[in-house]
């Protein structure tokens, strides 16, 4: 009988642990956060500490397994507009964005503006359910997982999900929105996404 505790096993078992010590259960549906990467910005207060202005190199050159089979590396997004949204198949905020998302991405893509969701969830474990999430909501941008050490380094000790990042071709962050409401979140990430695509390097 093989041994059910793999190497493997153990650390996705303690990196989903020390997640959810970190997350709790705080999906968060109603204290959407933008946060600006701009010091001048009104939005730019974060009171877990510094914001992140830009991909640090460890995000942007780390493997990340895609739900379609291949691997995703951020850096491969250099010089487009990029929205990376963390998320999960459990998370409900998570799944009543996924849709705007979607919209998101088919009015956007024609002018260069790429989408990649990263489930925080054990990639073994969730394989199917994320399929099945990808199937289910039409997804038609990148999906795949994000590492431990992605998903804590862009949470910044923020563990609510979902959470996005509006990312200039030049690579700044300029937006990052913590949670989801209907009523704004949509119209802002898409005010975001026009500063973005506006931005000079």
């Amino acid at each position: 009988m093989k041994n059910f505790w793999t190497p493997k096993r153990l650390f996705w078992t303690f990196a989903a642990l020390t997640a959810i010590a970190i997350i709790g259960s705080s999906c968060n549906s109603t204290n959407v956060t933008p946060v600006s990467s701009n010091p001048t910005s009104s939005t730019s207060a974060n009171p877990t500490g510094p914001v992140l202005d830009s991909l640090p190199s460890n995000i942007l050159q780390a493997e990340l397994q895609a739900a379609s089979g291949g691997p995703i590396h951020l850096s491969d997004y250099s010089g487009k507009v990029l929205l990376v949204n963390l998320w999960a198949t459990w998370c409900g905020p998570c799944r009543a964005e996924t849709p705007e998302l979607v919209k998101l991405h088919k009015e956007y893509q024609s002018r260069g503006v790429e989408m990649v969701g990263l489930s925080t969830e054990n990639p073994e474990a969730s394989a199917e359910s994320v399929r099945a999430f990808v199937r289910t909501y039409n997804v038609d941008y990148h999906i795949g997982w994000a590492t431990p050490e992605v998903a804590l380094t862009l949470m910044q000790g923020r563990g609510s999900i979902p959470q996005s990042f509006i990312i200039t071709r030049e690579g700044r962050i300029i937006k990052r929105f913590i949670g989801f409401s209907q009523a704004r979140t949509p119209t802002q990430i898409r005010e975001a996404l026009e500063e973005a695509l506006a931005a000079k390097g």
